[in-house]
């Protein structure tokens, strides 16, 4: 979408105030299926800083998503960081759908530009391996 979504903008925005990870999103993104839940921006960072951390190789890029986009620590009890409408949409347990196939299996972390989605729905869809 060239122009984001309102409804979805506004999905997004109540996420970051609620600070929760209960809202489950699918969406269409450049051809591919997404679904999952949506989680806080902060929430979602400090997430893939602490698997990031435990990497022995990518250790180092943990720091960058400890910070926010201001380059201060990520704090999900700052209010000022959400004054702005949110422009992207954080995903946890997420999955790309690939005819029956979930990928990852156990789900991940995606961040997903609102601007971009060009349908979604409300609700995670569930494969089925048969």
């Amino acid at each position: 979408m060239s122009n984001p979504d309102e409804l979805l903008v506004a999905i997004s925005a109540a996420v970051e105030s609620e600070r929760s990870n209960q809202m489950a999103l699918t969406v269409v993104v450049g051809g591919a299926v997404i679904t999952g839940r949506l989680a806080p921006e902060a929430v979602w960072r400090e997430r893939v800083a602490e698997v990031l951390k435990d990497s022995d190789r990518l250790g180092p890029f943990s720091d960058v998503f400890a910070r926010n986009p201001r380059g201060n620590r990520a704090d999900p009890e700052n209010r000022s960081d959400h004054d702005e409408a949110p422009t992207h949409l954080h995903f946890h347990l997420a999955r790309i759908l690939q005819g029956t196939l979930g990928i990852p299996e156990t789900g991940g972390m995606y961040r997903v530009a609102i601007k971009d989605v060009s349908a979604w729905s409300v609700g995670d869809l569930i494969h089925f391996d048969r």
